[in-house]
């Protein structure tokens, strides 16, 4: 089996949350508990998150929804393209967590040792 890690960072590409999930489910399930009791002016997500209850969900929190709309949807959905740009601080921070190997080939047996030392490696990445 596979894990997945579905990360949620500020503006400033610190962790604010993760969730884990198994490697087969599709990211879209992932993205509720993220974003569960936060409150924020917008989400930066792939396609992937093109889903149209979280473009409601988003709506309804007057959060702006900055997700790229998929190729197969009938009606072109507009999003911020300058601002789409700025999801590149997921990626590094993505980037920064693999240069320890134990994340990068997950070591840990157990999700709650795999939390832990991703709470760990986040510490120690603010810390720097």
């Amino acid at each position: 089996m596979t894990t997945k890690i579905m990360a949620l960072v500020d503006a400033l590409g610190n962790l604010v949350r993760f969730v884990l999930m198994p490697g087969q489910r599709n990211d879209i399930m992932g993205v509720r508990p993220l974003i569960e009791g936060l409150t924020f002016d917008a989400l930066l997500a792939d396609k992937a998150f093109d889903a149209d209850w979280l473009r409601t969900e988003l709506a309804e929190r007057e959060a702006q929804a900055v997700i790229p709309p998929r190729k197969h949807r009938k009606a072109c959905i507009d999003y911020d393209a300058q601002m789409y740009k700025w999801r590149h601080l997921v990626e590094n921070y993505f980037a920064k967590i693999k240069e320890f190997r134990g994340i990068a080939t997950r070591y840990d047996k157990t999700d709650g040792s795999f939390k832990a030392n991703l709470n760990l490696i986040a510490t120690l990445i603010a810390c720097r």
